[in-house]
């Protein structure tokens, strides 16, 4: 597939911080990449800096095949970009603000017009054009934006947490589009907090104070887990937490609802197991069921953090 994005050496510096540290990234048309991190990872910062936002310090960008540092309107001319905080103008209607947005392009009347209908069909506002965007719902704005990032065409989308502060359904629908955008053969980097949003991504590259600290399709990454994950239910529940905290077997510990949910040190084989039920046993707590379960995305997450401090 061809390389539609793609960094190496990426650096950017601000005073005594190092906010993204020498980041090398690759992303293909129909692929769907998730930059996923803690707060203050560098996600925001990689975003701006492939945009041209931001001016990096160190490192090269090359945007469908232009370098953005010498060709930088040619590369641009290929993205589109949803910021977190995307700003429309809420006392201008849908069709108002997208026209806005299509002009800024240099899209000519009759394709903007053309265009402008197609888009708002795709992302389901067209039953809302002459609505102010004061008066549409988070979800209804966010969707209008990622119209206003689509209404050229690009092969190249930018996406920073744009499913933030929206509901489940408009979740699920927003996701939808993207799917239906890879078929059309483009490529997505897209910025998430949500795990169950990142194992829906081709691939996923986990950020920690600006460096990449692991990279892989879904399954791989979750694969780094596998046999050390369990879940556990017993009582007293402190009494039991706080058994398997002491628990040299057992290496986190996070309650889930009715079960304790433990990473451990090594895979969970039915000594392993025995083990840990008999300690919480020894120290008074009771033990319903332990049993080994699939890792999520969640568990390699925080064992990452973990690992890189």
């Amino acid at each position: 597939m061809t390389i539609l994005i793609q960094a190496t050496g990426l650096t950017k510096r601000f005073a005594d911080r190092t906010a993204v540290d020498r980041l090398d990234l690759t992303v293909r048309a129909g692929e769907i990449y998730a930059l996923a991190g803690p707060d203050g990872a560098g996600k925001t910062t990689t975003l701006r800096l492939l945009c041209g936002a931001l001016k990096a310090d160190a490192g090269q960008i090359t945007l469908a095949g232009y370098d953005l540092s010498r060709q930088t309107e040619q590369a641009r001319a290929h993205i589109g970009y949803l910021p977190q905080r995307f700003s429309l103008y809420g006392e201008l209607t849908v069709k108002q603000n997208l026209r806005f947005f299509a002009e800024v392009r240099g899209l000519p009347p009759d394709e903007w017009r053309q265009r402008s209908h197609e888009i708002l069909t795709f992302v389901q506002l067209d039953e809302f054009v002459d609505r102010r965007a004061e008066a549409l719902s988070g979800g209804m704005r966010q969707k209008l934006g990622l119209a206003a990032a689509l209404i050229h065409r690009p092969p190249i989308l930018l996406l920073d947490e744009p499913t933030g502060g929206v509901d489940p359904v408009t979740r699920q629908q927003f996701w939808q589009l993207l799917i239906r955008l890879l078929g059309q053969g483009a490529a997505v980097l897209i910025s998430t907090p949500y795990m169950d949003e990142a194992a829906r991504c081709s691939r996923i590259g986990f950020l920690n104070r600006g460096r990449l600290i692991a990279e892989g399709p879904p399954p791989e990454i979750k694969a780094r887990l596998a046999g050390r994950v369990a879940d556990l239910r017993g009582g007293p529940r402190r009494l039991v937490e706080a058994a398997l905290k002491q628990n040299p077997d057992v290496r986190g510990v996070q309650v889930l609802g009715d079960r304790l949910h433990l990473r451990l040190m090594a895979p969970a084989s039915e000594a392993a197991l025995g083990r840990i039920q008999q300690a919480v046993q020894a120290s008074g707590g009771q033990v319903e069921w332990v049993r080994a379960v699939e890792p999520g995305l969640e568990d390699v997450f925080v064992e990452l953090l973990e690992e890189h401090g």
